[in-house]
This record gives structure tokens, C-alpha cells and sequence, in this order.
């Protein structure tokens, strides 16, 4: 912007100096010539009066030759050329008059009762001529058949204008530069204002709830200051609300979650008394006993996951990070929930990584469990070591089913979130992996994929969600091979947490 601005200003300076040196030029040529042709006409005018009227007609070519000379004694440098029917004379016997008098301008001396003059180019130089008739003195005006020429030359004016145009132009650097000067202070007195306006926008956009700009004077561009002041002063209002609302609903999801923990407890320890004793009791009362043990454990596992939802909002969840090999960590929790048989794993040995062994516990579950609940089999879970590329290690967890839509992909670590009952047997795509024994028919608390994403997260790494080549789901767990320094352990928070975190 300031260069077009300077570009902007330069170019109209430079065509106001043009405009104006052209006209300067044309208006003082005009006066210039014109004084000259006035001068000329007169001073012919008055000079012929005095010489003719001493002067005898006919005349002979003496005579007409002293009369000529006469009248240019009185005209300075001026050529005077007298013609009288076919008798011409001279007043300087060495000039050349024929190129420098037209036909045209004899004509109109001929036709005329008055004086005529034309400006004329011969050889490269500028003349005016001026001619006129010499007239009786009686009254009726009658020319005598006398015509007289006078022949100026004009190259003391043609320099003049020319010097008078020489001196515009180089008078129009100046201005040219003087534009630039006051383009860059007008450009810095108006850009200044606008780059600390988006530098405060960007600091705005940054997060930056704080940046305001200062306000000074009260033309527009205080007034868009003002504007922007006022804005960020109602979106710093509305984040504080929303934050203080945000931390509220947090604490509320925590503070309920955390009361829950004991009246479930008991409830749980009631739910397996009468499971156990389940055989013994009528049809109908062992059926409800079992749905109320089956839903409160799945209430258990709601509990349990809101509050580690509740911990990753909070910032409050570090890991307990040590050296481990992944292959071990991935058997044992397949064994843990009895999936050894029903999941086909691809482990090489001497893949290792700083990792908290837990929490990549809590995601295989979480991932394997989502394969077995809403894939067909066979499941297959590979682990690849890291490539020189990028020194990352994946974990791929893959099902043979419908898959997932694109819809359903870009929101599968949402939480709560249900997909299309048409890509599983069940309502949630997103299920806990924390299932006793893994049950593959039960419903997950749907906040499992969103812990397993926090959990990847947390070690520095991610899950990526895809579509195999033959068809179903394909989960990536991807990490770094050293975790990120969180080393604080948090063992103390994860009383009753179990498998699902």
C-alpha cells in the first residue's frame, strides 16, 4: 500500500508539472509572438508613413531601392523588401527573400486594404513577415500599387521560449521529488495506524484476548481503532463467560462423577451378590438381577470415564513414562480381556519406546474393542518399528466390516457421538474398552475413542482414522519413539479408573 500510495502521488505531480509546463509554454510562446507581431506591424506601419509621403510615384528601381533602405534604417535588423507593379528592391542587396515571402501572403497584401503578417520556416529557421499596401493619403483610401515587406527574424524568441521551457522542466524534478517525500510522510502518517491495527488483529487471532490499539484523533481511522477496541473488549467479556462457564460445567461433570464413585460401589457390590445368586432366584427375578448387574457396571464404566475426561480437561493427567517394549505391552493387554484368540496380531520383537504402559493399555483396549463390537472378523492388530522417515511407531488396528462413512470419520473421537446404525450392529461407534472379559456384545460408556485420542495425545502422538482396501475400519495409533517430558505420575487419580481409564 505505501508504494502505491507514493506511485499514486508521484504520478499526478508529474502530471501537474507536465500539464502545467504546457501550458506555461504554449501561453508564453503565444505572448511572446505576439508582442513580436505587434512590434513588427506597428514599427512597418509608422515607418512607411514617414518614408512615403516624400515618396514619388512612379518610381524608378533607384528610387524604389532608397525607399526600401529608408524604411529598414528605421526597423533595426528587419529585411524590407518594396515591389511596385514588376520593379522589386532590396534593403539588403545579399538576402535571399523569395523563400521567405509566399505567394499567400503576397495575395492577401494585393486583396488588402491593411496590414497582413505569416510566420514562416525557411531553412530551418523561424521568420515572420509582415506585409502591407501603401495607400493614398486622400480619402478614399486607394492603394498606389506600392506593397511593402519587412522580414523578422524569430530565433531570439524561439530560444527564449525554449530557455522558458528548459527552466519548467528541470523545475519539474523537484516537484516530482518533493511528491515522493510528502507520499512516504503521508503514507507513514496513515499506514502507521493500520499496521498496528493488524498487528493488533493478529495478536487477536493468536489468542491474544488482551491487544487493544491506541486511540488518537477522531477521523476514521480512530474510529475503526475505536471499533476494534470495543470488539476485543466484548470477545475478551464473552471468553471470560464462556471459560468461567466451561470451568463450571468441568467441575460440575467432575464433582458429580467423583459423588457417584460411592453409592455405585455399593450398588455394584449388591448387583454381584444377586448375579451370583442368580440361578437360585425365579426367571424373572434372575433376568432383572442380571440387567441390573450388566447396566450397573456399565454405569461404573461411565462414572469412571468422565472422570478421566474430566482430569485431561483440567490439565491434570501427566504420565508415568518409562522404556518399554511395545510388542509386550500389546500382548498383555489382549490377554488381560481374553482376546488372544479372536484378534490376529503382527508384533516384531524390539520395538521399543519411552511410553506409559497404562495408558497404551487403554488404548489398545479402547481400539480393539471398537473393532470387535462394530467390525467383522478377522481383527488384526500390526505393529510396525519406526521407519527412517519420520522414526515414529504405528500401531494398526483393522476390521473386515461395513467401515465408516466419511461423515462418521471426521466425528469418531467426538464424544457421545452415535454413527449411522448402518455400519454397526450397535448404536455408538465409539465404545470402552475397559469391558470385563471384553464382552463384545456390550455397550461402551461412548467416550472411549475420545480418551484412547487424549491418551495418543498425551504421549506426543495421534490416531488416524481410515478405510482398508477390501473394506472396514482402520485405526493408526501413531507415536513417537521418546515421549514428551510429562513425568509426574498420577497414580493417586486413578483409583477405580480400570482398564478403559
Amino acid at each position: 500500500m505505501r508504494v502505491r500510495l507514493v506511485v499514486t502521488f508521484v504520478l499526478v505531480a508529474l502530471l501537474s508539472a507536465v500539464t502545467a509546463t504546457a501550458l506555461a509554454y504554449r501561453d508564453a510562446r503565444t505572448a511572446v509572438l505576439q508582442r513580436t507581431q505587434n512590434t513588427a506591424v506597428n514599427d512597418l506601419r509608422e515607418r512607411v508613413a514617414t518614408v512615403a509621403a516624400g515618396f514619388d510615384l512612379p518610381p524608378d528601381q533607384r528610387s524604389l531601392s532608397r525607399f526600401a533602405a529608408q524604411v529598414s534604417e528605421g526597423l533595426g535588423a528587419r529585411i524590407v523588401v518594396a515591389r511596385h507593379q514588376d520593379l522589386t528592391a532590396v534593403s539588403d542587396a545579399y538576402a535571399d527573400t523569395e523563400g521567405r515571402i509566399t505567394a499567400e501572403l503576397r495575395a492577401a497584401v494585393r486583396a488588402g486594404d491593411g496590414a497582413r503578417f505569416q510566420r514562416v520556416q525557411w531553412r530551418g529557421e523561424p521568420y515572420l513577415v509582415v506585409g502591407m499596401p501603401v495607400t493614398y493619403a486622400d480619402g478614399d483610401r486607394r492603394t498606389s500599387g506600392l506593397e511593402v515587406f519587412a522580414i523578422t527574424d524569430l530565433r531570439a524568441e524561439r530560444d527564449d521560449t525554449a530557455a522558458l521551457l528548459d527552466s519548467v522542466r528541470e523545475g519539474t524534478v523537484p516537484v516530482v521529488v518533493a511528491a515522493a517525500l510528502l507520499a512516504l510522510l503521508a503514507a507513514g502518517t496513515v499506514l502507521r495506524p493500520v499496521r498496528k491495527l493488524g498487528r493488533a488483529t493478529r495478536e487477536l487471532a493468536a489468542g491474544d484476548l488482551g491487544s487493544r490499539v491506541a486511540v488518537r484523533g477522531h477521523d476514521e481511522l480512530a474510529d475503526l481503532a475505536r471499533t476494534f477496541n470495543e470488539t476485543a473488549d466484548a470477545l475478551q467479556a464473552s471468553d471470560a463467560e464462556l471459560r468461567a462457564q466451561e470451568a463450571k460445567a468441568r467441575r460440575f461433570v467432575a464433582d458429580v462423577s467423583h459423588e457417584l464413585r460411592t453409592p455405585l460401589a455399593a450398588m455394584t457390590m449388591v448387583a454381584t451378590v444377586l448375579e451370583e445368586d442368580a440361578d437360585q432366584l425365579p426367571p424373572d427375578a434372575a433376568q432383572a438381577a442380571r440387567t441390573v448387574g450388566a447396566e450397573t457396571a456399565r454405569l461404573s464404566r461411565l462414572v469412571e470415564d468422565l472422570m478421566e475426561i474430566s482430569r485431561f480437561d483440567a490439565g491434570a493427567v501427566r504420565l508415568n513414562a518409562s522404556e518399554a517394549d511395545l510388542a509386550d505391552t500389546v500382548r498383555a493387554s489382549l490377554a488381560l480381556r481374553g482376546w488372544t484368540d479372536r484378534v490376529t496380531a503382527e508384533l516384531p520383537e524390539g520395538v521399543r519406546a519411552v511410553v506409559d504402559r497404562r495408558r497404551i493399555d487403554v488404548i489398545v483396549a479402547n481400539l480393539v474393542s471398537n473393532a470387535l463390537r462394530h467390525g467383522d472378523p478377522p481383527v488384526t492388530v500390526t505393529l510396525t518399528a519406526p521407519g527412517d522417515d519420520d522414526g515414529r511407531v504405528r500401531l494398526e488396528v483393522a476390521d473386515h466390516g461395513p467401515g465408516l462413512p466419511p461423515e462418521a470419520r471426521e466425528r469418531v473421537f467426538d464424544r457421545f457421538y452415535k454413527a449411522d446404525e448402518a455400519r454397526t450392529r450397535n448404536t455408538s461407534p465409539t465404545g470402552s474398552g475397559g469391558e470385563a472379559g471384553g464382552e463384545s456384545g456390550g455397550q461402551g460408556s461412548g467416550l472411549g475413542m475420545a480418551i484412547a485420542l487424549e491418551n495418543a495425545r498425551l504421549h506426543g502422538g495421534t490416531i488416524e482414522v481410515g478405510e482398508r482396501a477390501g473394506g472396514g475400519a482402520v485405526f493408526t495409533l501413531i507415536l513417537p519413539v521418546s515421549t514428551p517430558a510429562r513425568h509426574a505420575d498420577d497414580d493417586d487419580d486413578d483409583e477405580g479408573e480400570g482398564e478403559d481409564g
